[in-house]
């Protein structure tokens, strides 16, 4: 079978993480980052505005229930376990983002340099996913 040529998404639109502690989120992402919060829904889930994307944090306790009647038919998902999250960043601020992050008693994972030279800075965040933030070259081709 040979399928035909497929339309190639131009970028990326939403990414999402899980978190039980949907406050500890709001506290770690809007208070802590200063991420731009755009909506928070009870218990199920809060949107942050990242430039032209969009990080979803959802309950993942909440997500995997159906929609109610009437409700937008969003199928059940979620994931257990951390996921990882990479913010575009440059040397500068990452460095910058240090004593803020130590001010918070976050501890940093790891920092390093990738063998393209782009600046890597790996944190936690308070539901265990990995918090990536990384000089934009990182994935810049050649």
């Amino acid at each position: 079978m040979s399928l035909p040529p497929a339309p190639v998404p131009g970028a990326l639109l939403e990414a999402a993480l899980y978190a039980r502690d949907l406050d500890a989120a709001e506290g770690f992402y809007g208070d802590l980052l200063g991420l731009t919060k755009i909506i928070r829904h009870d218990n199920r889930h809060v949107f942050y505005r990242l430039g032209a994307g969009v990080l979803l944090i959802f309950n993942p306790e909440e997500t995997v229930k159906p929609p109610h009647p009437g409700a937008l038919p969003v199928p059940p998902h979620g994931a257990q376990g951390a996921g990882h999250v990479c913010f575009a960043m440059e040397r500068e601020d990452i460095a910058a983002l240090r004593p803020r992050l130590a001010t918070a008693g976050v501890a940093v994972e790891a920092e390093f340099d990738w063998p393209n030279g782009a600046h890597s800075l790996y944190i936690r965040d308070p539901a265990g996913n990995s918090v990536e933030f990384a000089e934009p070259r990182l994935w810049q081709a050649d």
